[in-house]
């Protein structure tokens, strides 16, 4: 099966791209590892993706669909694929949808934008271990302090309100567009396209999840 998972920052994607890679036994495929495969690889579009990167330069989507299509030929795709955070933006699905790289099923995990700033911005971590905590879902038992050390908390840049706020609107602009391309591909019955709470609670999502891919039990 070939998937494309969509979402805002701060939906759970990550959890349940891996719940639904480990049930289909596919690979969770992002650009950030697909950039970082290429160049670690040192193929001559590895090495090209390099030279971009090391100018400071953005990597052209033409680039990224040369990538996404080097990947899927890869033995860990036999089975298909999750594409988490692939395509961004209009031009790339069309330039996937140009390189014949049929996709079977889109699932577009969605949450308002006041429960995705209340889940970002509630998060405190200990910076010296990495430990996290929520000030609402799983708070420190003293306020700000760290259960292990008594050292402080802090609240990193990328999730105080006004940087979420920012992302979600990022989101909405560039990315969220993607969901009336597919919608009009699965209309067409290129594919399949599928709605899914994400304000509700892990265990719900992945039965909703594996009730519209019909993932095999556990």
């Amino acid at each position: 099966m070939r998937l494309i998972l969509l979402g805002p920052p701060g939906a759970g994607k990550g959890t349940q791209a891996a719940f639904v890679c480990r049930k289909l036994v596919v690979p969770q495929i992002s650009t950030g590892e697909m950039l970082r495969s290429a160049i670690a690889a040192r193929t001559p579009l590895g090495l090209q993706v390099q030279r971009v990167m090391d100018a400071g330069e953005l990597v052209a989507d033409d680039t990224i669909v040369d990538l996404v299509k080097q990947r899927i030929l890869a033995d860990d795709c036999e089975n298909g694929f999750l594409f988490d955070g692939f395509p961004r933006t209009i031009p790339q699905a069309e330039a996937l949808a140009e390189a014949n790289i049929a996709i079977d099923h889109v699932l577009e995990i969605r949450v308002p934008d006041d429960i995705v700033v209340m889940r970002i911005s509630g998060r405190r971590v200990h910076e010296a271990s990495g430990r996290t905590y929520h000030v609402r879902f799983n708070p420190p038992r003293v306020e700000d302090t760290d259960d292990h050390t008594g050292e402080a908390l802090i609240q990193r840049d990328d999730d105080r309100e006004d940087t979420v706020r920012e992302r979600l609107r990022v989101y909405r602009q560039q990315t969220q567009p993607l969901v009336g391309f597919y919608r009009g591909r699965a209309a067409l019955g290129e594919m399949a396209f599928s709605v899914i709470n994400g304000a509700a609670t892990v265990g719900e999502i992945e039965r909703e999840i594996s009730r519209v891919l019909r993932l095999p039990a556990d």
